[in-house]
């Protein structure tokens, strides 16, 4: 005999029950959201939490059970996952912009040691003030690497498809107009 469900699913809308369906039998969604509307859909037709996990090749009804209670707290948004481990990020959008305006200005020879940042020159920078104490040559790297920064073989970083060319009214900023379609 099953344990009585603590927390029964609430019932669906017209707009749910549909949604879900059409997600439980999508072929171009991510499989998690299949999953876990199809596990939505049979708890709410009746089956138990362990039921419905062995509906979906799943061993434990617990999962079902906490996808349940989320369901029930914020609805269609338990179909998308969470974060899934890791540390968290430290550096959020005002401390990422501070990166990238600093490595878009060229650094001082006299103070940085230097005339282009690598990520340790740039790292030794960032260091100096309060804010960036602890931050690692891998967090400078994906952070410019998200912001589509990218080494060159000038050994500098820039945005990666805008390139600086010699013309005769001077030097240009030139952009590749399919510099996204190219990265993907």
């Amino acid at each position: 005999m099953t344990r009585r469900q603590r927390d029964p699913i609430r019932p669906l809308s017209e707009e749910e029950r549909q949604l879900l369906e059409q997600l439980s039998r999508a072929q171009r969604e991510p499989a998690v959201h299949v999953v876990r509307a199809q596990l939505l859909l049979s708890v709410a037709n009746g089956a138990s939490y362990k039921d419905a996990a062995q509906s979906v090749g799943r061993r434990s009804g617990d999962a079902v059970s906490h996808l349940v209670s989320r369901f029930n707290d914020v609805g269609l948004g338990a179909l998308e996952p969470r974060h899934g481990g890791g540390s968290k990020q430290v550096y959020n959008s005002e401390k990422r912009n501070v990166i990238l305006q600093t490595v878009s200005s060229p650094p001082e020879p006299k103070q940085d040691g230097t005339v282009s940042w690598s990520l340790s020159t740039l790292q030794r920078h960032l260091r100096k003030q309060a804010a960036f104490s602890s931050i690692s040559t891998y967090t400078l790297w994906r952070v410019l690497h998200e912001a589509n920064w990218s080494w060159q073989a000038s050994r500098s970083w820039c945005q990666t498809g805008t390139v600086k060319r010699r013309r005769k009214s001077g030097i240009v900023d030139v952009t590749d107009p399919d510099s996204q379609a190219k990265q993907s």
